[in-house]
């Protein structure tokens, strides 16, 4: 388990050197780990647009974005500010109110959802003791906001979209939930931080993705299909729908709904490293760390360095998932309605109820290796 620190208690004594009293300085403290949390998880978002666009030319052997900013690097700062300004339009005849809540009932549980997020250790904004199924009940709060805005738009493609992408998501929720029960019951526990001290102190043989590999390969596809990305992008073909519930927004409106795809992604892939990868622990263990460069344990600056390193171990982890995300949109075709639900309801479905049946039984039988 790498070290760390208490940023909380850190902040509220600095901010109390300056005359402040221990009541305005946790109250200044409060929105501070939300404001950046939303600040990250948009940075994020442009970086992942960016690697989306730089990947996907590579897999089609051409240059991608060059020219606006050093490699293209402020081409997504240039998308988002053309959304901005982008006239925000509403059809005659939709239903203004849903139309409008449609998108941030998208958006909300998503960034809500990154609260529950361990970047490394102590390094979380609200460690819940239910952190999971939190994440599991606002995710499914998502569809809804899907099916609002299909429906409100008052079009037949919007309609389908939204219809498709309830279905879609009912579908693929239980499979996912399934598989992180299987964490759950592995770790004792529905805290991302107890699940991540729960894979330490034997490097990479410790991980969660040694003891469930049918269930990480369960929640990969989940994930991408709860995300909507290629081959799982039905509710959005562009080539069947125009652009599914999308069809009809413009502006903000529909700059929500494009954030809200890549912040979901990145939460993804984070969750996926939490769970599976090890969070921020190291391939090696902190103990062997030390002693290769022959100091101790709790030496200040090591403290220090691990802790930066473990935060720096989670991004890379999830930014590989990412990688894989964004290279399968170029190499998989997309699947039909009718297969994505059979694959949902008729193999995943029931792999995953085994699965957590044989975990269950695997822990009963060998205690020690799977955290009894």
């Amino acid at each position: 388990m790498n070290p760390g620190i208490d940023l909380q208690g850190t902040f509220i004594e600095s901010v109390r050197g300056f005359g402040i009293p221990p009541g305005a300085a946790r109250a200044l403290w409060l929105p501070l780990p939300m404001l950046i949390m939303l600040v990250a998880a948009t940075v994020s978002v442009l970086v992942l647009v960016w690697l989306e666009r730089k990947i996907s030319a590579a897999a089609q052997q051409r240059i991608g974005p060059e020219f606006i900013g050093p490699l293209g690097i402020l081409a997504p700062l240039a998308d988002g500010l053309k959304l901005v300004f982008k006239e925000d339009t509403t059809p005659s005849k939709a239903d203004g109110l849903l139309f409008t809540l449609g998108p941030a009932i998208v958006v909300i549980p998503v960034f809500l959802s990154y609260l529950i997020v361990p970047f490394g250790q102590n390094l979380i904004v609200a460690d819940v003791g239910m952190g999971v199924f939190l994440w599991i009940a606002l995710s499914s709060i998502v569809p809804i906001g899907l099916l609002m805005s299909g429906y409100a738009s008052n079009n037949k493609y919007s309609l389908l979209g939204g219809l498709r992408a309830a279905a879609q998501s009912i579908s693929y929720e239980l499979p996912l939930a399934l598989s992180v029960l299987a964490i759950v019951m592995m770790s004792n526990s529905l805290s991302t931080v107890d699940i991540v001290q729960q894979q330490s102190g034997y490097g990479i043989l410790g991980w969660n993705i040694w003891r469930q590999p049918v269930g990480f390969l369960i929640f990969w596809i989940a994930a991408l299909a709860e995300c909507e990305r290629i081959p799982f992008d039905l509710p959005e073909a562009e080539e069947e729908l125009v652009a599914g519930y999308q069809t009809e927004y413009s502006g903000m409106k529909f700059a929500l709904f494009y954030l809200g795809s890549y912040v979901n992604l990145t939460l993804s892939a984070l969750l996926f490293a939490v769970l599976y990868l090890g969070g921020w622990e190291f391939p090696v263990s902190v103990s062997t760390i030390a002693n290769l460069i022959g100091v101790s344990e709790n030496t200040p600056w090591l403290q220090v360095s691990l802790a930066t390193l473990g935060i720096t171990m989670t991004l890379l982890k999830a930014y590989f998932l990412v990688f894989i995300a964004i290279l399968m949109r170029w190499t998989v075709p997309r699947v039909r309605i009718d297969q994505l639900l059979d694959l949902g309801w008729k193999f995943l479905l029931p792999v995953s109820l085994v699965n957590l049946l044989l975990t269950a039984g695997l822990k009963l039988a060998f205690p020690i290796a799977f955290g009894g």
